[in-house]
């Protein structure tokens, strides 16, 4: 199942994000080692060895590019970011403008566009968003409407309204009522994911790269009659900690809480999915008879490829009758590194 040095390469190429700490790039003429995804001149065949590891690569002498930064996690969210996330996730009232982010040494047009890039919200927005979430809890939990205003950092009662009108279309008593996924992006070995959860566990677990995230976004607001905000979640946090600690090869059973919306057949699918053992695979036909249908593989093949929660409901487990890869919403590459990974630490 390893990948070839053509593969490699050609990722390399075409700076693959699918291939984000699955390998490390040496560059033998200049001593340096990079990410699959470097903005680094392409340096030719011949100069190059591929290394499964940061460790291998410092290992055998070289030293990690600071263009790209290969000993960080991939996508990294910076200090001065984090930060401020905490911060707002602490205080949500907060109104952070230009003029405090540069008295705090940051510049308001690099935050803005990380942000943007990473949430595809400004920080204008993402903090309004993040007030909004937090007045329609406390509307949820008997606050008045007036109250929740305040407490959340709007300095009106007519601003809070226009801005939940602009999100939801409807009034903010009515908006309470919603269902409320909250997104957050967070950092692992193979790159940013997403998380989302709602009260009832979490529905979305997903590379950020992945082609049919929006689309799955979309599904799941029609699904779960409910918005998409940012903001704290119980069931964000326990998936974090889970999942430092699966990369970490210390956890091999997730048990934070789900909730994942399909057709009765799509749940059973994902149900057997969770049953694989850590560390082996099973064929599609062999989870099409566990569905109580042997001849239903292309249907246990389509209800694996609608798994919105990658790693937690481990469709990387699943396999071609002859032992090959088939199709992983995440690539082909994690789905190989996820495999060898379990197998490696069983």
């Amino acid at each position: 199942m390893k990948l070839t040095f053509n593969e490699m390469y050609d990722a390399v190429v075409r700076r693959d994000s699918g291939y984000e700490g699955i390998f490390f790039t040496a560059v033998k003429s200049t001593g340096i080692f990079c990410r699959p995804t470097c903005k680094a001149k392409k340096p030719m065949p011949h100069n190059v060895t591929f290394y499964n590891s940061v460790n291998e690569a410092l290992a055998n002498g070289y030293r990690p590019c600071k263009l790209c930064r290969p000993t960080e996690l991939p996508s990294d969210t910076p200090p001065s970011v984090s930060e401020l996330i905490s911060e707002l996730n602490e205080n949500p009232g907060l109104r952070l403008r230009e003029a405090d982010l540069i008295k705090r040494g940051l510049d308001p047009g690099t935050v803005r566009r990380w942000f943007k890039k990473h949430h595809n919200l400004t920080f204008a927005a993402y903090q309004r968003m993040l007030r909004i979430n937090t007045a329609l809890k406390e509307i949820n939990s008997g606050e008045t409407v007036t109250g929740a205003a305040f407490d959340s950092g709007y300095e009106s009662l007519s601003g809070f309204s226009a801005g939940i009108q602009a999100v939801f279309g409807e009034s903010p008593r009515k908006s309470a009522l919603k269902n409320i996924i909250n997104i957050e992006r967070i950092v692992t070995p193979l790159g940013p994911m997403y998380a989302g959860a709602d009260k009832e566990g979490l529905c979305l677990l997903e590379y950020s790269d992945r082609i049919m995230l929006e689309s799955e976004i979309k599904d799941l607001r029609r699904r779960l009659k409910a918005e998409v905000l940012p903001g704290v979640n119980e069931h964000i946090d326990q998936v974090k900690s889970e999942l430092e600690e699966y990369f970490a090869g210390k956890r091999k059973i997730f048990t934070v809480k789900i909730n994942a919306p399909g057709t009765d057949f799509q749940k059973l699918v994902w149900q057997k999915l969770r049953e694989i053992p850590y560390g082996e695979t099973r064929s599609y036909s062999h989870q099409a008879s566990l569905c109580g249908n042997p001849k239903a593989v292309r249907a246990a093949a389509s209800a694996n490829g609608a798994n919105r929660i990658s790693i937690v409901i481990p469709c990387h487990r699943v396999i071609g009758e002859d032992g090959e890869l088939r199709g992983y919403g995440g690539g082909l590459a994690r789905k190989r590194w996820l495999i060898d990974f379990e197998k490696g630490n069983l």
